[in-house]
């Protein structure tokens, strides 16, 4: 490993230490693209019921962190702080005054998973047994 420079240690004293890819984070609420699990639109996030695949996702990955554009309103982010909180995911509100992504939600890990495609472009309904009803071959036969 190289030492650094008088220069690199000036620079990081003043402007902070050096960071990967400082664009894609802008864009990414703090994150990078190959960690993302899930992402939706600041539009999406606005919608007033919780899209069923970030659930999912909470429930598919327990040590995931959420991370929600600041620049939004708290009533339209609210939703997603309580279900973090339910299943004790990381939330973290993120606002960056100087560039404002149209992103507003992110579900991340900590490390690369490099899932192909992040972006939910419509709700799904996450199906469930029903409970209760029997169905015709199991009233005939009484199970």
């Amino acid at each position: 490993m190289k030492k650094p420079t008088v220069d690199e240690v000036l620079q990081q004293g003043i402007y902070g230490p050096l960071e990967t890819k400082p664009d894609e984070r802008r864009k990414y609420l703090g994150t990078i693209r190959e960690r993302i699990i899930v992402a939706l639109y600041k539009r999406q996030v606005a919608e007033t019921e919780v899209y069923p695949q970030i659930e999912q996702s909470m429930r598919e990955y327990p040590e995931a962190h959420l991370f929600l554009n600041g620049n939004m309103s708290y009533e339209e982010l609210s939703k997603y702080v309580k279900l973090a909180a339910k299943k004790k995911i990381e939330h973290k509100i993120v606002t960056n005054k100087e560039h404002d992504t149209e992103i507003g939600l992110i579900l991340a890990m900590g490390h690369a998973i490099d899932k192909e495609e992040i972006f939910i472009t419509k709700k799904q309904q996450i199906l469930k047994k029903p409970q209760g009803k029997k169905g015709l071959f199991a009233k005939i036969f009484k199970w």
